[in-house]
Formats: C-alpha cells, sequence, structure tokens
C-alpha cells in the first residue's frame, strides 16, 4: 500500500480537521478518502450474483424487445384509420400470436387479432383492447375516443436499445438487474470479489453465549449485532471471538485479522481513559488516529490502517456500535467493495414531542415512526437514551437524525429519520 496516502496527508485535506472535535460530516470525508476499493474481479452465474457489486458496465448487444409488440390482447390496426367521431369498423385479416411472426400483409381497412408480446405487423402502430372493442358478424367494431395512435404499443429497443448501456459498474445488483442481465441473453456476470470482514470485542468484562457470567461481568451481544449488519452488506466475516484485556492476546487478534482480511472492526478499548491496552496496541501495529467526534452517541472512535487492513475501533456501548457502524462504516465497506455508494434516503416525520438539543453535535436518537391523524409520518423518540439500552435500538424502527447545526425541536417540527427497514 506504499501508493497510498499517510493518515496525517488525509488529515491536511480535510478542512478544519479536528481529531479532538470532529464532526459526521469531516470524519466521513476523511474516511472517504482513506478506503481502498477491490480490485479482483470474478464471474458469477446470475442465480449467484444478488447483492454483489458489478465490477463492469453491461452494454446492450441488442434491441429489447427485438420488435415492436403489442402490449395487451386485443386489435392492431392503423391509427390513422380510425375515425375521431365514429365507430370504425374493421375486417380482421387473421391473429398474430407471442412468439410468432404473423404471415402476410394487413390491408388497408383491416385489423389483426392479436395476443400480448406478438409482434406487430409493418404498417400497424395501434392495438385497441379487447374489452373495448364488439364483433359485428365478421366485423370488429372500435368506438370513437378509446384510443390515440401508438397506444398500446410497445416499440423495438423501448427497453434497452442495442449499445446502450443497461447497468453501470459499482452497482448492487437486485433482482430487477438479474432479470435484465436474463434479458440480454447472458448467463454471467463480472462481479467484485466478496469484501473480508474480521471483527471481535474487547474487554475482561466480557463472556461470550454459554459461559458462566461472573459478578460484574456480562454476555458481549456486540458481536451479534456487528454480524448481523456486515451480514446485511454481504460480505466475507472472520468472528474472531471477544479478547481479553491482554496485550499479548490482542497484539495477535489484530495481526491475524489484519493478515486476513481488508477490514478489521472492532468494539471497545477506544475511550480516553479506559484501562486497557487495546489503543496501545493499535498504536505499535499501524498507522492510527483516534477520534473524538462531535455526535452523540458514539464519540470515540480509531480509524487507521494496520498492515493492509483498513481498521474501524468503534466504542464499546451496544447503540454507539451501531450508530457509528451506520454513521461511518457502512458506507466505508461498501466502497471498499467497489460499490457506487450514494447517501441514505431520509424520510421526513414531525416529533410528536419537543427534543432538547445544543448545535455543535450530531444527535442520533432512537424513535418509532407511524402515521399521524393527518395521515402525514411523525415520530416519537422511543425513551431513555442511553448509549448502552440496546432495547432502545430494538423498539425503534428509525434514527431520528438531529444535524450538527440543529438546536432545540419544537413538539411538531419535521426532523431527518433513517428508516432502519432495509437497514437493520
Amino acid at each position: 500500500m506504499a501508493d497510498q496516502p499517510t493518515l496525517a496527508e488525509i488529515a491536511s485535506c480535510v478542512s478544519g480537521y479536528d481529531p479532538n472535535a470532529l464532526p459526521v460530516a469531516q470524519a466521513q470525508e476523511f474516511i472517504a478518502r482513506l478506503v481502498p476499493r477491490v480490485q479482483a474481479v470474478e464471474k458469477l452465474p446470475i442465480r449467484s450474483a444478488l447483492g454483489r457489486v458489478l465490477a463492469e458496465d453491461i452494454v446492450s448487444t441488442i434491441d429489447v424487445p427485438a420488435h415492436d409488440n403489442s402490449a395487451m390482447d386485443g386489435y392492431a390496426l392503423r391509427g390513422a384509420e380510425l375515425r375521431a367521431d365514429a365507430e370504425t369498423p374493421f375486417a380482421v385479416a387473421g391473429t398474430g400470436f407471442a412468439g410468432a411472426q404473423f404471415d402476410g400483409a394487413v390491408p388497408a381497412g383491416h385489423c389483426l387479432r392479436i395476443m400480448t408480446g406478438a409482434v406487430m405487423p409493418a404498417g400497424l402502430d395501434t392495438v385497441v383492447p379487447q374489452e373495448f372493442c364488439r364483433l359485428d358478424g365478421e366485423r370488429v367494431i372500435v368506438p370513437a375516443g378509446v384510443v390515440r395512435t401508438g397506444d398500446n404499443r410497445r416499440l423495438a429497443g423501448e427497453d434497452l436499445a442495442r449499445g446502450e448501456p443497461a447497468l453501470k459498474a459499482g452497482r448492487l445488483l437486485r433482482p430487477a438487474d438479474l432479470g435484465m442481465v436474463a434479458s440480454l441473453g447472458r448467463a454471467e456476470v463480472p462481479v467484485r470479489r466478496r469484501l473480508r470482514v474480521a471483527f471481535f470485542s474487547t474487554g475482561d468484562e466480557l463472556r461470550s453465549i454459554g459461559e458462566p457470567l461472573p459478578e460484574g461481568c456480562v454476555y458481549d451481544s456486540n458481536r451479534y449485532t456487528i454480524h448481523a449488519m456486515l451480514t446485511r452488506l454481504g460480505v466475507e466475516l472472520l468472528d474472531l471471538g471477544v479478547v481479553r484485556d491482554d496485550p499479548a492476546a490482542l497484539e495477535q487478534a489484530f495481526r491475524d485479522a489484519a493478515a486476513s482480511a481488508d477490514a478489521v472492526i472492532t468494539s471497545g478499548g477506544v475511550s480516553v481513559g479506559e484501562a486497557d491496552h487495546t489503543k496501545q496496541v493499535m498504536k505499535r501495529l499501524g498507522d492510527v488516529l483516534f477520534w473524538k467526534i462531535a455526535m452523540r452517541p458514539g464519540r470515540p472512535m480509531a480509524i487507521g490502517r494496520i498492515g493492509d487492513a483498513i481498521l474501524f475501533g468503534l466504542p464499546g456501548n451496544p447503540v454507539a456500535v451501531m450508530v457509528t457502524f451506520y454513521a461511518f462504516v457502512r458506507d466505508a465497506l461498501l466502497a471498499m467493495s467497489g460499490a457506487a455508494v450514494e447517501p441514505l434516503p431520509m424520510l421526513r416525520a414531525a416529533s410528536t414531542e419537543a427534543i432538547r438539543k445544543k448545535p455543535g453535535r450530531t444527535e442520533y436518537q432512537r424513535g418509532i415512526v407511524s402515521r399521524g391523524p393527518d395521515g402525514g409520518w411523525q415520530v416519537k423518540i422511543t425513551g431513555s437514551q442511553g448509549s448502552g439500552i440496546l432495547r432502545s435500538m430494538s423498539e425503534a424502527n428509525g434514527l431520528v437524525v438531529l444535524h450538527h447545526g440543529q438546536g432545540n425541536v419544537a413538539a411538531g417540527e419535521a426532523v431527518d429519520v433513517l428508516p432502519f427497514d432495509g437497514l437493520v
């Protein structure tokens, strides 16, 4: 990684950089400048590519659809022959079926009984749905004004034209994308290799599930929330468990993680004055910065490199772990995966109560979003907002984001909410 800028060089590019009072936006800018992108590419069958990052543009080699075709069952005809102020009778020249070309021409004054998806014969440009028509012996009667010229016809190349980019590199492939690739007749897609992420928790007070719980100890919940959040991103996972506050054990854990993963995530051991060795080991093994971010919850955070791996040292409190992950780590890992990262969409909702807030930091409060009496969105805070109260995240369905420069919120005032649906 000799060609990578140092952390000091990155910091010099961030306006007003102050590690002891770093706004969320500046921390996000720093991380965006820091993280590298996975370069390795593999080809996968389209059924195995859901959620993977497209490595190259997909360009259509055919027109989709290949021909003008009918959008519904009905009668294909020439729109210019329809009368504007009276019924129009047409003789039926035959029937066109999907998957087969109609053999022959359709003379003037005639129409074609046509099925959805059937190719439109030359000269015909309009389809009248069958329910709009009536039969009169051998003729089809089309009432005035039920369609306009060109209605209910799908044009050749309307979905994708030959030579047109169908999907751009960096896209996280979704179900519709895979269907589009299949519509081009492609069986495989080039994707970036999966990002490898190692993670572990630190602290003598932590116990894994199944172990006895001595007085003063707690079960480690952070690894399970981190595991779940990472699973949503489709990365390869390496769970190194709970690492005790012992220099040798910590050093071995960091070395193992950095040697086998692109990114390393830890929880705990980054707060000022903590009586453990995590920060010292981080400093000794890599180029690491320790931040005090102007946010709540989640103020302390470590960021840097250990070997070729990017390090994210998150706080130990359960809610702070989740908030910092979504504020900083999620987008960073997507960028490292080669994805084109876009800001998560915010929902505007009216606060059902007043919220105290001082300008100068970003606050993430847990909220429950619902429909108000007027049909608009409203949000209610889930009681106590302590960073150790994981239940507040479980009860919530979104994070109320109170921005850096924002002050107190009055009851009824609109606030930004980051919905959990599809996120947590």
